[in-house]
């Protein structure tokens, strides 16, 4: 199968290409103009990948300031909510052809489809200049991750990740509270969840159950190997006694693979780091200017070859950033928290960050213990608070300052979670060596950076 999608060639000149002419000369580095779309009208928005998150979502979005004009999915009763709600979008199974045929119709994109299809995606929508918002984790690999920057750079439109808003009031106070010495230098921070929802730590189940009429597995699968579909899990297997244990109602308790239980399986998802690392992460990295770790190792329940485990632990070491120090940060996940401290009255909470400085501890935005001294409540807020991810994608499509998790930031944040994955299944201490974008210690984690395509898709066709 042949993935190129070859531009369509209009014998007119459609109004918005005029428009996107007119605009070219004044692009920035980022964004284009508010001019050249007007400063009070509506972005027409197609989605892709609308059942799950996406519904929610693109509701955001449009209440944002998007109008719905396309959605585009492989499962036409998981979509089905989306469609009812927006009876005017038009309808498509493969994003391909949806993109072919609304060139001239829609100004962005959503991508809320399972990790492994976030690249083709997200690559073919900046490789016809539209404004693209993807899922956390933006890519499945880190290679993915370094072209879709370097395209979204080239594109010259407004990206965003749907990453836990670094721009929130509790996020920037965090910043402020950091930057101004409320806790001195910090040198450790402890971040967790209590992910895994959903089945880990188990093997494929075998045999083959009938794809419905109205779901495309071949679709769903894209450049990921191919492999039979199946929709329950075995009696009696591991893997359906955590979907029992975890609720009959959940999303988790749907399918093997497809709609919600991708996230398990390393051909498809990223894990609890992927799904959560890049909310948990995301100030951190702000509020201590983060960027790449020179070595990653993990601890953790056993691997299986297909599935991320049940726990694990990965550490990261950064280097000094200029004045500030180096800094080790310790995800976990699965149940495990930080070790208990008095400040946590017992318990810490289900998931957050716990910066350690060299004259106290922050919980999130709180100093401990509950009651700050005095000259740390009169910290001023110097950050400007913004209006969360879909008004400062929106505000960035408009001709804005680029929204806070826009791909530029995104990319380190995303190869930091693949990197702990990386460490998790490699069973060693890491070293990474950025800029070649390469370990220096580890030949087999390598072939985990970049990993191939099937089925005929390719990045360079996306």
């Amino acid at each position: 199968m042949k993935d190129h999608i070859s531009p369509p060639q209009p014998r007119f000149l459609s109004r918005r290409r005029f428009l996107r002419a007119a605009g070219a000369a004044c692009l920035t580095a980022h964004i284009v103009p508010a001019r050249v779309f007007g400063a009070n009208s509506r972005l027409n928005l197609a989605g892709v990948g609308i059942g799950g998150v996406g519904f929610p979502q693109l509701r955001d979005c449009e209440k944002a300031g998007f109008s719905i004009a396309a959605l585009c999915d492989v499962d036409d009763v998981y979509a089905k909510k989306a469609f009812e709600k927006w009876p005017q979008a038009r309808r498509y199974r493969d994003f391909r052809e949806m993109l072919r045929a609304e060139d001239d119709k829609v100004d962005a994109v959503y991508c809320g489809t399972p990790d492994h299809t976030h690249a083709i995606i997200t690559l073919a929508a900046l490789r016809r200049k539209k404004h693209v918002c993807c899922v956390k984790p933006l890519t499945r690999t880190i290679h993915e991750s370094r072209v879709v920057v370097e395209t979204a750079r080239k594109a010259g439109v407004a990206t965003q990740v749907t990453a836990q808003a670094n721009t929130s009031d509790t996020a920037c106070r965090t910043c402020e509270l950091i930057a101004a010495g409320a806790i001195g230098a910090v040198r450790e921070v402890h971040v967790w969840s209590n992910r895994p929802l959903w089945p880990q730590g188990m093997t494929r189940p075998p045999g083959e159950d009938p794809v419905p009429a109205t779901f495309d597995w071949k679709l769903w699968l894209g450049p990921a190997p191919q492999r039979p579909f199946k929709d329950k899990w075995p009696e009696g297997s591991y893997a359906l006694e955590q979907v029992k244990a975890a609720g009959k109602n959940g999303p988790h308790s749907k399918g093997v693979y497809h709609p919600w239980n991708f996230r398990g399986w390393w051909d498809f998802g990223t894990g609890a780091l992927g799904d959560m690392g890049c909310h948990y992460l995301n100030t951190p990295f702000r509020a201590l200017k983060l960027t790449h770790p020179t070595r990653v190792q993990a601890s953790s329940t056993k691997v299986f070859t297909e599935t991320a485990p049940l726990a694990a632990v990965v550490t990261y070491d950064f280097p000094a950033r200029g004045s500030l120090p180096p800094v080790r940060v310790i995800w976990y996940d699965g149940g495990l928290k930080p070790p208990a401290l008095a400040e946590f009255e017992g318990k810490p909470p289900d998931g957050g960050a716990l910066y350690i400085g060299d004259e106290g501890k922050m919980l999130g935005a709180t100093v401990l213990p509950a009651s700050p001294a005095p000259k740390f409540e009169s910290v001023p807020k110097t950050l400007p608070r913004r209006g969360g991810t879909w008004v400062e994608w929106f505000e960035a499509c408009k001709g804005g300052e680029p929204a806070g998790c826009d791909f530029n930031w995104a990319g380190p944040l995303t190869e930091a979670v693949q990197l702990g994955n990386i460490a998790i299944r490699a069973g060693k201490p890491l070293a990474w060596d950025a800029a070649a974008m390469k370990f220096t210690n580890d030949d087999a984690a390598n072939a985990l950076v970049s990993e191939a395509y099937h089925n005929g898709w390719s990045l360079d066709a996306a």
